[in-house]
């Protein structure tokens, strides 16, 4: 059978773009003590977009990135670790006026987090529709017309049958919609990707200490809400949205839109809820040495998102849903075993052995 050429000229499934921003996390060296006690940090790239990107990537997706970068060297660096990682960098533009964002995390005792950020302004909030790699966007919900090596007997003679790639993946956060002029950017991107046919994947990946005010942000975040087909929330995010202190299909329900296909809320050690138009259910999580949970979201996203790109048949099948969101749970439960986001996402092969056991 004839190979089916994907975006990058390589086998394999359909493309992933995810549009953000990236960062430097500086993690302290210790755990469970202040920003000014502790004696060190380890410098780790970051920024949920680009987390999410490096995940499919390192799975074996296809991944690409858009955003944009301070013109120095942590920008440059960003850069070329997504290079690295095979994310496709086309879609990054670099700021010489704005430096790259920088967040110091603060790791308590059983690995959450607290952020200090660095954006006054940052590259990434400068980013403006004008400056959007529209082509890398329509390109994600493109259909490519491949020749299979499937044969066809019709009337004693031989035909060859045409494939199409199904339609792409765009995911995007909220942290883009705080200002202007990115927040305009972020619009027109998702425009262009819906119109272009692909797939809206929405992580709102709150972070109130960027936002001018807890009420601003639940506006803006939810502003967007029903232009997402899929979306997850943590379990902190979902209270924060709806204002209720409970975790349950009531309360995420709520957030129900008629347009959605999947809504899913991630509990941590425990695993997530989900729900469809058709079912709804929870799959349990994985008890792992927790050092550090910064991008465990990004990592259960991007194992979910790859999963799905080339069948989202599979949103409409129960058993083979779990399955998926059984491996995401995995990936999330290994990012959290190391310190940083994208030195902790795993491959595939140790994530099959979290699942299936050595």
């Amino acid at each position: 059978m004839a190979p089916d050429i994907g975006v990058n000229g390589t086998s394999g499934g359909g493309l992933i773009l995810s549009f953000g921003e990236m960062l430097i996390d500086f993690v302290p060296t210790v755990s469970g003590v202040s920003l000014a006690e502790a004696p060190g940090f380890l410098k780790a790239p970051g920024g949920a977009p680009a987390n999410v990107a490096i995940a499919v990537a390192r799975l074996g997706g296809k991944a690409a990135f858009s955003g944009k970068l301070g013109d120095d060297e942590f920008g440059h660096m960003l850069a070329g670790i997504l290079k690295e990682n095979g994310v496709r960098g086309d879609g990054i533009t670099f700021d010489v006026g704005a430096r790259t964002a920088l967040a110091f995390v603060t790791l308590r005792a059983d690995g959450e987090r607290e952020f200090m950020f660095y954006r006054n302004p940052s590259a990434d909030m400068l980013l403006t529709p004008e400056e959007l790699n529209l082509e890398l966007i329509r390109s994600v919900a493109r259909y490519l017309v491949i020749v299979s090596g499937v044969r066809v007997k019709h009337g004693g003679g031989r035909r060859m049958l045409l494939a199409c790639m199904r339609a792409k993946v765009f995911h995007y956060g909220s942290i883009s919609l705080i200002v202007e002029p990115c927040r305009s950017a972020h619009l027109r991107a998702m425009e262009v990707a819906k119109e272009a046919g692909a797939l809206l994947s929405y992580d709102p990946n709150l972070r109130l200490p960027l936002w001018p005010s807890a009420e601003e942000a639940r506006e803006q975040i939810m502003s967007i809400w029903e232009k997402a087909e899929i979306i997850k929330v943590s379990d902190v995010e979902l209270e924060f949205l709806t204002g209720s202190d409970k975790v349950d299909d009531a309360t995420a329900l709520s957030l129900w839109h008629p347009g959605l296909k999947l809504l899913l809320v991630t509990l941590g050690e425990k695993g997530c809820n989900y729900y469809t138009k058709h079912f709804h259910g929870s799959v349990e999580g994985f008890r792992v040495k927790t050092v550090d949970t910064t991008g465990a979201g990004d990592s259960f996203v991007g194992a979910l998102l790859c999963k799905i790109v080339d069948d989202h048949s599979v949103l409409e099948d129960e058993t083979r849903l779990r399955e998926i969101l059984k491996f995401a749970n995995a990936c999330g439960a290994i990012t959290t075993t190391k310190k940083g986001a994208i030195p902790a996402l795993p491959a595939e092969a140790d994530v099959l052995t979290l699942v299936h056991g050595p």
